[in-house]
């Protein structure tokens, strides 16, 4: 598997860090190559994603929250089903630094793919470091601005 994480400390209570990312639906504003994740159950613990994939094409998958721990942390991962080429994970924690601040670690993972659609998938992913550095940076501008 490979890996990307990012840490930043921002001006927002713990619990508003979560709230703002646990129902997942929300990933679209931090990263530009997500066009939706969508809900697929009432607890919005199964999700399905789409993103920009090459040459305009969209790839698809679902994944689940596999673990939900208010306000410290939410994981999820692909769903055991999901096509081989799209396996990831990801998992964000949120520590109360006191007087309203919260550091936040931002972390993926992911299988390196192989075949047709995992070129694409592999587009995708290109420097997810650089990508998981941005959402960060994104996320501090949103949550700091409510």
């Amino acid at each position: 598997m490979a890996a990307a994480a990012h840490y930043v400390e921002v001006n927002a209570p713990a619990q508003a860090c979560y709230d703002w990312w646990r129902p997942l639906t929300r990933l679209p504003e931090l990263f530009s190559d997500v066009q939706s994740v969508e809900a697929l159950d009432r607890e919005g613990t199964r999700t399905r994603w789409k993103v920009d994939g090459p040459a305009g094409s969209t790839v698809e998958w679902q994944a689940r929250i596999v673990e939900d721990a208010p306000p410290r942390k939410i994981a999820w991962t692909t769903v055991d089903d999901a096509d081989p080429d799209v396996r990831n994970s990801g998992v964000v924690r949120f520590e109360d630094k006191g007087h309203g601040r919260t550091g936040v670690e931002i972390s993926l993972e992911y299988q390196p793919p192989a075949g047709k659609l995992g070129e694409a998938v592999a587009s995708l992913l290109a420097d997810p470091q650089k990508k998981v550095e941005r959402a960060a940076d994104q996320f501090q501008t949103v949550i700091e601005a409510r």
